[in-house]
């Protein structure tokens, strides 16, 4: 009886060890995936805005307030009706196409998508070049960076339940995006203030919740050995994250952030 005792705790311990070890290697792949996903969007913005201004006024489309000189390329991705499609593209792609891939493609196609999602945010976020200073941009960018990590540290070992926190934060979303679009119409200075430090609240709070999530959705799947769908779900996880990073971002450089 001893021995049989024995013999079921060693392979719980052993059972414990192979989950941990694959829950390591499953936060590598969540965080890695992200970071590409980070640098795509990056390199595509910092590129886009280059191909969109020029120097000559000879052959500028427009001038912006500050100064700067749109090319014929800035301008149909900036001021032209085709500025609604390079705005609201992401988004169609996240709601409509993210679902499908996660139900039908595989993992590898999905990652792939997310890459895509990636570039076509850059694309989309390409504008901050030319209204914020490249120092600035810069600097918030690395804020971000050590903020995220130690938020997503927190979550990954924190023995507090933090799934109370999911509803709130959703909630605080969606009210975050009402603000934003009633200040479209009425633009207030405060009320944007206002939006930028409670967004960064909201999302520094979401990247702590997702870490926790990605984590736990591991450990209760890992022993049913559907390694699709963990490749599946990591990358999912790194999508959350990814989006955590980029509003945290976003709403640090509304007040951070110096402008041309």
């Amino acid at each position: 009886m001893a021995n049989y005792q024995s013999v079921r705790t060693s392979d719980a311990g052993a059972l414990g060890a192979r989950i941990d070890a694959g829950l390591r290697t499953h936060m590598n792949k969540v965080y890695g995936t992200m970071s590409v996903g980070m640098l795509i969007t990056a390199a595509g913005a910092w590129a886009i805005s280059g191909l969109a201004t020029t120097t000559d006024p000879n052959t500028a489309a427009a001038m912006l307030p500050n100064g700067t000189y749109l090319s014929q390329f800035g301008y149909l991705i900036y001021a032209s009706a085709f500025r609604w499609v390079v705005m609201f593209a992401p988004l169609a792609f996240l709601f409509f196409g993210f679902g499908a891939l996660m139900r039908n493609a595989s993992a590898a196609a999905m990652q792939v998508g997310f890459f895509v999602f990636a570039a076509m945010i850059g694309v989309s976020l390409s504008s901050i070049f030319l209204v914020y200073t490249s120092f600035s941009i810069t600097q918030t960018f690395l804020i971000t960076a050590i903020a995220f990590a130690g938020l997503s540290l927190y979550g990954y070992t924190t023995k507090r339940d933090l799934s109370g926190m999911g509803t709130f934060l959703v909630m605080g979303v969606i009210g975050l995006l009402v603000a934003m679009v009633v200040n479209i119409f009425i633009g207030s200075s405060a009320l944007a203030f206002a939006i930028s430090v409670i967004g960064v609240l909201i999302f520094a709070g979401l990247t702590a919740f997702d870490t926790q999530t990605i984590k736990a959705n591991y450990i209760a799947h890992a022993a049913q050995g559907d390694s699709e769908w963990l490749e599946k779900s990591a990358i999912a996880g790194a999508l959350n994250l990814y989006l955590d990073f980029l509003n945290m971002f976003q709403f640090l450089l509304m007040f951070l952030g110096n402008r041309e």
